[in-house]
């Protein structure tokens, strides 16, 4: 499988989990720079370009799931800046990956509060939605969208902005009550990691999952 992002809190831990899974036999990394990740499991390509791959086309076919991972928060960008790394990079990857891999299943993490009708007074909602939209459309085996709200790192794993960490760090001692009172508020990496895997396997019932969705299938429960 593809995996892009595994540098990121959420990457770290479905990486995590993809090398504990004895049905995966390769997780090819890409991203803009290495993670000095070592495991005989891994290839790792560094590629600044994220948006257009063709120059990397030729080491992207026989692939048959993608864990897209990347993404950057809105704060102090404007909805055009947004939307380029947002929209443009996922779905140029995206198109790339469809041709070369139809049979493909392609996962996106995505957000709580995306906004599927693209109409909503929030712009990353709107984008996020949009990006989801296009990735539905797409002739990919399957396509999920996942949009956890919380997440709960459990093996160590780390947001790379400032921000998101310091957030995480407040909220942190509320997350195991979160889980434990309203699941649709909170997942974990860990569960993250097991249900893109399950519905990259078997499949998913819904399209769109949300926390509780997630942390449904990552239990088996589909």
């Amino acid at each position: 499988m593809i995996l892009f992002g595994a540098s990121g809190m959420v990457g770290q831990g479905v990486l995590r989990e993809c090398l504990l899974d004895s049905d995966v036999e390769t997780v090819l990394l890409i991203g803009r720079s290495a993670t000095g990740q070592q495991n005989p499991k891994i290839r790792e390509i560094v590629h600044k370009d994220i948006g257009n791959l063709t120059p990397i086309t030729d080491d992207l076919t026989g692939y048959d799931a993608c864990f897209f991972c990347l993404g950057i928060s809105s704060v102090g960008m404007s909805e055009a800046d947004y939307k380029k790394i947002t929209y443009d990079l996922t779905i140029g990857a995206a198109e790339t990956l469809v041709r070369l891999n139809p049979a493909m299943t392609f996962i996106y993490v995505s957000g709580k509060g995306t906004d599927s009708t693209e109409q909503g007074r929030i712009a990353w909602a709107r984008v996020k939605g949009e990006t989801e939209n296009a990735l539905l459309r797409m002739p990919f085996r399957a396509a999920y969208m996942f949009r956890p709200a919380m997440i709960q790192p459990m093996h160590g794993e780390k947001p790379k902005a400032a921000l998101t960490s310091f957030a995480l760090t407040l909220m942190t001692p509320l997350i195991p009550l979160l889980m434990k009172l309203g699941p649709k508020y909170a997942t974990t990496t860990e569960r993250m990691g097991r249900a893109m895997l399950i519905a990259a396997k078997n499949g998913a019932t819904k399209k769109v999952l949300e926390s509780a969705d997630i942390n449904a299938l990552s239990s088996g429960q589909n």
